[in-house]
């Protein structure tokens, strides 16, 4: 998809988004910087592991290994009866001529990133804003990606366009090589559908770009040995000028090797104010921002949990997660609030700001996205897990807000925003309800509704409820619940179960194709979990499960569990869980702390090695989440929740369903690999996938990411409906 905005570095973005979507209908408590340094030194040694041969991720006897696993699990999986239908069925959803195609505005015309089974990769295509609103618009290919991709002999996995302001003429195309997180970055000229001859080629690395003129960028990547974080982040950010050698780039600003990264970019309004800012990510919850002068960069004194939401009438939009108390002020403001600051008074003192509150969270509705158009703010909430949407402008002093007429069981997503008009796209769905687009006018305060993508199974046999459990610590826990309308409370229901709990990502109401047409339409219920750790009921809610407390978000997951089975919904030989990358811990911890409450567990592109995490591709930029075997308690916490060296033999387990891919570097296929070796050395059942391309996804194109869905609801059909 096309980025609208560069709310943060794409390398905080990569890191945060632990992919909750791989399992959803549709990474890690604050870390302790007070904390008395303990060097790893004075600790113990880890325990042995014979597994970590399985670590080297490409070596010929790992390879072995994951080819013979592979075929053995795909040779039961692909032999059952379910399997041919349900590839059949996902792949014609995900092939489906008649999908929303989500609309970006750029440059007065809307563009779309489409796959099909003619455009396996994709193609980005556009056509006018009138043309995009009929039913049927005519698309004009500007960039074929399959075609590259033959040209250059490179699987090309298209990861979104950076283009520079004002008018999204010129763009940095990034392509990754089989879904990895690093890229190659090209220029293309959006108008002409060319790559500019002799433009700007950053070749591959984990890096970030953003333009600061037509003839400058602003590039952190792999400049050589010594300039790339333990997490694999670059931390110098360089200018680069245009016609000149990428070596000759010239430092502008330095992070630190112990920092997860570091980035620049330059947001504009249309006043005409602009602002180059530079982000130090010290951990991927605690950022340092600054300011670029005239006199050098300067820091912004602004609460390390914060994030910068974008330039708007010359205030600067910031979104904070932890109470603040500026400098010289009386007033604190309360985290999970959206502020504003005079960019003229940070100009001229970074150090002494005066904010004011756009938005401040109320007891049950907390903020979760926000975006511009050329005059207003969108601003997306959670009311109690229910989506709402607003439109806020501002006035001489302070700010107006009218709430927008969303339905109610649904949530609500910012498609696209221009900053050349008040245009905006809305996306809208819920568990029944197909997607939709609505087209508003943020300075009008309308909105209406465009599209609405066909259904993909029969949801007229099926209700939404919303349920609390009750965690061990008494907190209650909201869940929501998907079942048909005649469910007998017979406890016999196949049921699954998914959540995520982690980084502050909100789990919310959405449509699955596939769960509703290969679990749904079977008579499966789904069941989405509110646990703590996400972001449904602000940044509270997250904190309350960080580092050694995250037994609670655990305790929690275990207690919706527990609830429906006391409601008679399901019974542990009826009960599935599925879980993806931070959810794919989950789902291991779930496996060896409660192994006779669930009869199926689906774990997918997992962290599971939670001893050995920080030395895994990206894993040392989640400390600030999980905790660091370099802290004695949070280390002795880790390895008693750790599902690699929590698995025991002489424990009867559910025989699990492990996916990964080689080429994900961002957990890795590591903790999947050595987890399966181990419960195959315990002479546990298991099965497990492991695709080469992806990344970290459920493949790299549709018909990877079907026969994925295939398998696993295969799996999960065998396990919980034939009983």
């Amino acid at each position: 998809m096309f980025e609208q905005a560069r709310k943060s570095p794409a390398f905080l973005s990569a890191a945060l988004l632990l992919t909750a979507t791989l399992t959803a209908p549709g990474a890690l408590a604050q870390q302790d910087t007070t904390a008395s340094p303990i060097s790893a030194a004075t600790l113990p040694p880890l325990p042995a592991d014979k597994y970590l041969w399985l670590e080297d991720v490409d070596s010929p006897r790992a390879m072995a290994w994951v080819k013979a696993e592979d075929a053995r699990s795909l040779k039961i999986l692909e032999a059952d009866p379910h399997y041919a239908t349900y590839y059949a069925e996902a792949l014609k959803i995900a092939e489906a001529p008649d999908r929303l195609p989500t609309p970006e505005q750029r440059g007065g015309e809307i563009y779309n990133l489409w796959r099909d089974a003619d455009h396996v990769n994709g193609i980005y295509r556009k056509t006018s804003m009138a043309d995009y609103l009929t039913a049927h618009p005519t698309w004009k290919t500007v960039l074929d990606i399959d075609a590259l991709g033959k040209q250059d002999n490179v699987k090309w996995v298209a990861k979104g366009l950076d283009c520079l302001y004002p008018g999204d003429h010129y763009c940095m195309v990034a392509l990754s090589a089989g879904g990895e997180d690093a890229t190659t970055q090209r220029e293309f000229d959006l108008k002409s559908g060319r790559f500019v001859p002799s433009g700007f080629i950053l070749p591959h690395s984990k890096q970030d770009v953003a333009w600061l003129d037509k003839d400058t960028l602003l590039v952190s990547r792999d400049w050589g040995p010594g300039t790339m974080t333990a997490s694999g982040y670059p931390f110098i950010v360089k200018l680069w000028k245009r016609g000149t050698p990428l070596d000759s780039a010239k430092e502008v600003f330095r992070g630190q090797p112990t920092d997860m990264g570091a980035a620049g970019y330059t947001l504009h309004d249309a006043k005409k104010h602009s602002l180059t800012l530079f982000s130090r990510a010290v951990t991927i919850f605690e950022n340092q921002t600054f300011v670029l002068t005239p006199a050098g960069p300067k820091q912004l004194m602004i609460p390390a949990k914060s994030r910068i939401a974008g330039l708007l009438d010359g205030r600067l939009l910031l979104s904070i997660d932890e109470d603040w108390k500026p400098a010289g002020q009386l007033l604190t403001f309360k985290q999970g609030s959206l502020l504003e600051l005079s960019l003229s008074r940070l100009m001229k003192d970074p150090a002494n700001l005066k904010p004011s509150v756009v938005f401040e969270p109320t007891a049950d509705e907390f903020l979760q996205d926000t975006a511009l158009t050329k005059s207003r703010l969108l601003l997306t909430t959670l009311k109690h897990v229910q989506g709402r949407a607003y439109i806020y402008s501002p006035a001489l002093t302070g700010w107006t807000s009218k709430q927008l007429p969303i339905p109610e069981n649904v949530s609500v997503s910012i498609d696209s925003t221009s900053d050349t008009d008040d245009n905006f796209f809305l996306g809208v769905a819920g568990f029944l309800t197909p997607p939709s687009i609505f087209l508003g006018d943020a300075a009008a305060n309308t909105l209406t509704l465009e599209k609405t993508e066909p259904s993909r199974f029969d949801a007229s046999k099926d209700i939404v409820e919303q349920y609390e459990a009750t965690s061990k610590d008494g907190t209650k826990i909201p869940y929501f619940i998907v079942h048909p309308r005649d469910m007998q409370r017979n406890g016999a229901n196949p049921t699954l179960l998914n959540a995520y709990g982690g980084f502050q990502i909100s789990e919310k109401p959405s449509y699955s194709p596939n769960i509703g047409k290969l679990w749904l339409d079977h008579g499966g219920v789904y069941v989405l979990a509110n646990i703590r750790g996400g972001g449904e009921f602000g940044p509270a809610w997250h904190e309350a499960g960080l580092k050694t407390h995250r037994q609670r978000i655990y305790d929690d997951f275990a207690a919706v569990g527990e609830d429906l089975i006391a409601r008679r919904i399901t019974s542990p030989a009826h009960l599935g869980i599925m879980g993806g990358s931070n959810g794919g811990l989950l789902m291991g911890v779930e496996m060896t702390q409660h192994p006779d409450l669930w009869n199926a567990i689906v774990i997918q592109v997992p962290l599971l090695d939670m001893l050995r995490f920080e030395h895994i591709d990206a894993g040392a930029s989640w400390t600030g989440e999980y905790g660091s075997v370099s802290n004695p308690a949070e280390r002795a916490f880790l390895a008693s929740i750790s599902p690699y060296n929590q698995l025991k033999p002489g424990v009867k387990y559910p025989e699990p369903f492990l996916f990964t891919t080689t080429k994900d570097d961002r957990v890795g296929p590591q903790h999947a690999r050595k987890f399966a070796a181990k419960m195959e050395e315990f002479h546990e059942p298991f099965l497990y996938d492991e695709i080469i391309e992806g990344g970290h996804a459920a493949g790299a194109n549709l018909a990877e990411q079907a026969k994925t869905w295939a398998l696993t609801y295969t799996y999960l059909t065998s396990k919980l409906m034939e009983k």
